[in-house]
């Protein structure tokens, strides 16, 4: 949260902070899922004479380096978003070395829409869009508590 209160203003507090659901491992865990089945098939087949063990190996660790980039890469997404709400506005930020920054403030914005899949009701975890009077703003997708967090904007 160091970008969030750098430019918070004199009187201005946090009211929540958002997060990124850990939902966005889903990649890592698919490739993890699929390197434990590829290393239990090279392992169980008890007849290798004509099968090459080896190539189910070389897939699973191929698998496995895979889960760890991508999971490197959502960890990362994770660190580098910002999304709190204040008691004058909603900010967002994302990049590392390119920045991208969206602040709205509370009397501009209209609506708040929440849109949330059968799986995100499941996990907790959905996608918010802050309408404001004559301009967007950025999409928040796979955000912890949508809900709660729409509450804090609507409460403002």
């Amino acid at each position: 949260m160091d970008y969030v209160r750098s430019v918070l203003q004199p009187g201005e507090t946090l009211s929540v902070i958002g997060r990124r659901h850990w939902i966005i491992y889903k990649k890592a865990i698919g490739a993890l899922i699929l390197a434990i089945i590829l290393f239990a098939l090279a392992r169980s087949r008890p007849d290798q004479s004509h099968f090459i063990p080896w190539v189910l190996d070389v897939l699973a660790l191929v698998a496995l380096v895979l889960a760890i980039l991508l999971a490197a890469q959502a960890w990362f997404d994770q660190w580098n978003t910002e999304i709190a709400v204040t008691n004058r506005r909603v900010i967002y930020k994302e990049g590392f070395i390119k920045r991208y920054t969206a602040e709205m403030n509370m009397d501009k914005i209209e609506s708040v829409v929440v849109t949330q899949s059968i799986l995100g009701r499941l996990l907790g975890y959905g996608s918010i869009e802050v309408r404001g009077t004559g301009e967007g703003f950025e999409d928040l997708h796979q955000i912890a508590d949508p809900i709660g967090v729409r509450n804090h904007i609507v409460v403002g």
